[in-house]
């Protein structure tokens, strides 16, 4: 396309921004993305208790990293190091430590700056919980997809029984539960609509119907 655009996707997890955020891009022609895969990229890399560490440890760790785009539209894809990241970083283990090194500044500034030399000059569909608050505030379409918990918890546990792996619902639900309050109430950055964007509740809505919503608008801004 002929002008730089930039299309933000909020919201918690489970209320299907990824899916949506590579169709749009898809849609659209331009790249996708997600930035929740670039916080548990890094939480994989770090390990477990690495929130832990002292900032001047991790702020020297953090520096080194190198995040880029490979693939084009809806294919889209982080690498870390050169590396494309995979499966590994999608775990439930992962996506907890994930949340735990996103409330430290020193992590956010750095994929903050990390997100914005990416999308520097590249039209992007880009998903995550600060995407039209901080990292893209002055991005022209912005929108905030939402769900009930028990919407997120039920679209998870199938999500990950069609993979093949096991999934209780009340664990899933209480996890889910946990990490909105965690995200929603953290000091830095909470995760929160900006205040032009859309709201879009997706707990009656299909994915179809939500895209089709989100497409018109964007096409019509």
């Amino acid at each position: 396309m002929s002008e730089r655009l930039v299309v933000t996707l909020d919201g918690p997890a489970g209320v299907g921004k990824t899916t949506l955020a590579k169709r749009l891009a898809e849609a659209l022609g331009v790249a996708y993305l997600d930035t929740g895969a670039m916080f548990r990229a890094v939480a994989w890399k770090l390990g477990e208790g690495a929130w832990d560490w002292p900032e001047e440890r991790l702020s020297k760790v953090l520096s080194a990293m190198r995040f880029s785009l490979v693939g084009q539209g809806g294919d889209s894809r982080i690498a870390l190091d050169g590396e494309p990241v995979g499966e590994e970083i999608r775990s439930e283990t992962v996506a907890r430590w994930a949340s735990n090194v996103a409330r430290l500044p020193v992590v956010r500034q750095a994929l903050k700056q990390a997100q914005q030399d990416i999308g520097r000059g590249t039209s992007l569909v880009v998903e995550g919980r600060d995407m039209g608050t901080v990292v893209f505030p002055d991005a022209p379409c912005k929108f905030f997809l939402d769900a009930a918990p028990e919407v997120r918890a039920e679209r998870r546990m199938l999500q990950l029984r069609q993979s093949g792996q096991p999934a209780d619902f009340d664990k899933i639900l209480g996890q889910i539960k946990a990490r909105d309050d965690q995200d929603r109430n953290r000091a830095v950055a909470p995760l929160k609509p900006a205040a032009d964007a859309v709201i879009v509740d997706t707990s009656s809505l299909d994915v179809e119907g939500v895209f089709q919503k989100i497409l018109a608008h964007i096409r019509g801004a």
